[in-house]
């Protein structure tokens, strides 16, 4: 019975600990590409038995779920059985501050047009994907922010990061689109032979 009462223990620990989600203010949202914890997985396993041996079909379910999806996102690949509606999510996104307009590029990229340089920012894709949320799985969302007012070239390129990974990092078999007409580090180059060209 002492056994039995220090593995619930152990699972009420490690399994049941709330997820961090962000709310729809700047704050970062949910991490994927992270490690399995080991502790944390021999809680899940240690709950199943559990459950098993108790006859709970239902936690036993549950704990296999968890499992299954802290797996998938270990791996970074997106729940297919979450996704996002692109209407309700251009709905979510519509009101947000600075926000002016939103499309979808393609299934992944959500491009996002703000007002000013202010907005071109790591905060505003935060905002967008926190807003997404509850809609459905943003590991399969890439947020491309473009300011729609620049005055020079750096603020005219597109911000670009997958909601729940850092930037430059797609989740599984997610493609990286190129947004801008120009690459930026090209245009970077080619606006510094310019600046060259006319010194001399």
């Amino acid at each position: 019975m002492l056994i039995g009462t220090s593995v619930l223990a152990l699972c009420a620990t490690a399994c049941t600990q709330p997820a961090e989600h962000g709310s729809v203010d700047g704050n970062p949202p949910q991490q994927a590409g992270q490690p399995l914890n080991p502790v944390a997985v021999a809680g899940r396993i240690a709950s199943i038995r559990v459950a098993a041996l108790t006859g709970d079909q239902q936690a036993v379910q549950a704990n296999a779920k968890a499992f299954s999806d802290d797996f998938r996102r270990s791996i970074k690949l997106p729940d297919p059985s979450r996704p996002i509606d692109h209407e309700a999510a251009r709905a979510a996104v519509r009101p947000l501050a600075g926000v002016r307009s939103s499309v979808w590029m393609d299934r992944s990229n959500l491009i996002v047009m703000v007002d000013g340089a202010q907005y071109r920012s790591e905060a505003t894709i935060n905002r967008v994907c926190n807003a997404l949320a509850p809609l459905g799985d943003t590991l399969a969302v890439v947020v491309n922010v473009q300011n729609v007012n620049a005055k020079t070239s750096q603020e005219a390129d597109t911000l670009s990061r997958n909601c729940q990974l850092p930037e430059g990092e797609r989740a599984f078999l997610q493609p990286k689109r190129q947004i801008d007409a120009l690459d930026p580090a090209t245009r970077r180059a080619f606006e510094a032979q310019q600046s060259g060209a006319a010194k001399k």
